[in-house]
């Protein structure tokens, strides 16, 4: 029903979206729920939710967003927040920083940002966080550097 036949986004049916912005909507604010929300438009703004975000491969994110967990085939500029798996989809493109417990960077796709990995083990036995720098422009080139 959304979105385009053979999506890269996969693992959500129609039935799983709670709340859907269309590609032809564009919402400037702060945007609250509590199940899986998936944009195909444009927001500006904050977002957060106890579920997943979705941004499709016509949406476009300017905000901060706090989230359970999300995927990325669209375009985000702005720090997000994971607690479980962040996913960029070979179209996607991130521009911001990363919090995440998992991440998944498909080949194509565009990140540019810090990333730090929430591992729960580590940080009981010590106050510092490790933190990954990287740049990729369609996967090609990276920058690994690790403190």
């Amino acid at each position: 029903m959304f979105g385009k036949k053979g999506s890269v986004i996969s693992g959500f049916s129609d039935e799983t979206m709670e709340t859907v912005i269309g590609k032809d909507t564009k919402i400037t604010g702060n945007i609250e729920a509590t199940g899986t929300i998936r944009i195909d438009g444009q927001v500006e703004g904050e977002i957060m939710t106890k579920g997943d975000v979705i941004i499709g491969e016509t949406g476009v994110v300017r905000a901060k967003v706090k989230a359970h967990g999300a995927t990325i085939a669209g375009n985000i500029y702005g720090n997000i927040e994971i607690t479980e798996k962040f996913e960029i989809s070979p179209t996607g493109k991130m521009y911001g920083d990363i919090k995440t417990g998992t991440l998944s960077i498909g080949e194509g796709a565009i990140f540019k940002g810090t990333c730090e990995m929430n591992d729960d083990e580590n940080e009981s036995k010590t106050n510092e966080k490790p933190v990954i720098l990287v740049e990729a422009a369609g996967n090609t080139d990276y920058k690994r550097i690790e403190q």
